[in-house]
């Protein structure tokens, strides 16, 4: 297993460390709920340095990235980021990302850490015009400070007007004493807030100076559990429960990043997915009797039919009440739709809802 650069900072934060992606991770320090909270009405820090970064450069980066992914990143400008993702050859996804436009073809993807290295061999497969990648993965941290106090907490440790950057933007400027760090408004949270990029050699001085401003907030670290809570509440995907490589982007209710005015790997097959739909659709549902869904429940229709799969749920810390993303076939996919949660031997029913579950 690897380790984070801050590792020995959330052992000694007592932090309940597990194995995650090759990594060990803080899950949660004082439990979820608590967590989960601080995020959504004050702020909180993630570590999430086992995320993976790959530099992309020269003349055919972009041609590249148009390539390999189903969003349009001609759109970018210089301080953009783009959510996205890479389709294979059968309809599946390789991998959901994020890609920021740094310089004049000069392109950082952001992608999940259980995939950095099937991500790399895949773009480097069609790297086909020797297109300069970096993979700086294991030399740069990324922490996630979250929640509506945000700014109000880290404003003092930068000249960047954090408030002008808006969401998806991103800044490269100076950050608790150091030069150079990208600033970034995004997040998996739906709570608002900036991700923070740095060399694992700077990343202890922030963390130390983020808290230390913070304080006087209620600033709290935040682990993946919460994470994963908070992402669900707003009906975001999670690579490896949601979508994974069997799952296309059209059935997971990812159309609005698949962009089809340029040609992309397995183009044709999404665009007649498109026009003629799909055999089921990823959807929220919300329990109205009593229990927690978990992954990879069966969901039945009302005779006891399976008509799909749970592949996330929980019980929201925000709304209190079960909630999960399944998919089902299409004609029972509708927004009211009645349908049943197998746990062990009981069918628990619930009922399709339109995300996000959690609405400010």
């Amino acid at each position: 297993m690897k380790q984070i650069a801050l590792h020995n900072t959330h052992v000694q934060l007592k932090a309940k460390i597990v194995p995650f992606a090759g990594y060990e991770m803080p899950v949660q320090y004082e439990g979820v709920k608590i967590e989960h909270q601080t995020v959504r009405n004050a702020v909180g820090v993630f570590d999430v340095s086992h995320m993976g970064e790959f530099l992309l450069e020269g003349v055919d980066a972009l041609s590249l990235i148009q390539k390999v992914t189903t969003n349009d990143a001609s759109k970018l400008k210089i301080g953009d980021a783009q959510y996205t993702c890479m389709p294979n050859e059968n309809g599946g996804i390789v991998d959901d990302l994020l890609v920021y436009k740094v310089k004049e073809e000069t392109y950082l993807l952001v992608v999940n850490a259980s995939n950095i290295e099937k991500d790399w061999n895949w773009i480097s497969k069609h790297n086909l015009a020797n297109v300069t990648m970096k993979n700086l993965s294991d030399a740069y941290s990324l922490l996630a400070i979250q929640g509506p106090k945000t700014i109000d907490a880290i404003q003092k440790l930068t000249s960047v007007d954090l408030s002008s950057i808006p969401f998806y933007k991103f800044v490269v400027g100076d950050f608790a004493g150091i030069e150079h760090v990208i600033i970034s408004a995004t997040g998996y949270t739906g709570a608002g807030g900036f991700e923070i990029y740095c060399k694992n050699s700077e990343v202890q001085q922030i963390w130390d100076n983020v808290f230390k401003a913070g304080k006087e907030f209620g600033i709290k670290p935040i682990g993946l559990a919460a994470r994963d809570t908070l992402r669900l509440e707003m009906g975001f995907c999670l690579y490896g429960n949601d979508i994974n490589d069997t799952t296309s982007p059209i059935e997971a209710g990812l159309s609005w990043i698949t962009k089809f005015n340029k040609n992309f790997i397995n183009k044709d097959n999404l665009e007649a997915q498109k026009k003629t739909g799909t055999s089921k659709k990823l959807v929220g549902f919300e329990l109205i009797d009593k229990g927690v869904p978990r992954k990879d429940y069966p969901i039945l229709d009302e005779n006891g039919n399976t008509i799909g799969i749970v592949t996330s749920g929980t019980m929201s810390p925000s709304l209190n009440k079960a909630i999960g993303l399944g998919y089902v076939s299409t004609k029972n996919s509708n927004i009211g739709n009645e349908i049943y949660i197998a746990v062990r031997n009981k069918q628990l029913k619930a009922k399709v809802v339109k995300l996000p579950f959690y609405k400010e």
